[in-house]
């Protein structure tokens, strides 16, 4: 049995964060306060030799890892696109107002904002909401979205060796949605921007070993 670490990391703020807009398979530029949150994460993991590098096929999460990488003493490393850890998809909502999108996806099931939805029902239920209320009904669901997440996981368990560590650059939601499924979350609070989360993964199991950290990486 190979076990291997993982550390995913929310790519930098983007001006469609900045803004307030939903960012799902949309993309957007990395803010300068984005660029230095790869900066950052990258001086937060110096020290950690990665035996691999990949990130989400979204610009805002390959422009991410790119700056993690000679920030972090991993220079000699390429990143690898794996579309498998995109954000959800959001269909007829992509680029829309945050709060308005939320409102309206969670407002017929007494849930008026995201953080309101995964409090009563949990995060995949978001999910399952936002096709129901997209009126093409082109919104990843809940079974669509782990279709192609563990798919991904399925990869870096076929391309990881037992005590690799992988540098994975990702999306806030995603993230929350592969912790939620192994430990329970005290609070709705998606990764900030930047922010560290690393999974150790073994043949048959995942584990979460700490979840949204900015500062001490081991």
């Amino acid at each position: 049995m190979s076990t291997f670490s993982v550390y995913m990391i929310r790519h930098g703020q983007t001006y469609f964060n900045k803004y307030r807009r939903m960012q799902g398979w949309c993309d957007s530029p990395l803010t300068e306060v984005g660029k230095q949150d790869a900066r950052n994460a990258g001086k937060m993991l110096a020290g950690i030799h990665f035996d691999a590098a990949y990130a989400s096929d979204m610009t805002r999460a390959m422009d991410t890892a790119k700056l993690i990488l000679p920030n972090s003493g991993n220079g000699d490393l390429d990143v690898t696109p794996m579309p498998a850890f995109r954000e959800a998809f959001y269909g007829y909502f992509e680029g829309g107002d945050t709060s308005q999108t939320w409102y309206m996806i969670g407002a017929p099931h007494q849930a008026p904002s995201l953080s309101d939805i995964i409090e009563k029902y949990g995060i995949h239920k978001a999910k399952d909401f936002a096709k129901e209320a997209d009126p093409f009904h082109q919104a990843e669901n809940n079974a669509e979205f782990w279709e192609r997440v563990n798919g991904g996981i399925a990869e870096l368990r076929a391309k990881s060796h037992d005590g690799d560590k992988v540098l994975l650059v990702s999306h806030g939601n995603t993230i929350f949605s592969i912790a939620a499924e192994v430990m329970t979350l005290n609070s709705p609070a998606r990764p900030q921007n930047g922010s560290v989360t690393k999974f150790t993964i073994s043949d048959d199991a995942i584990r979460v070993d700490y979840f949204g950290k900015k500062d001490h990486i081991v």
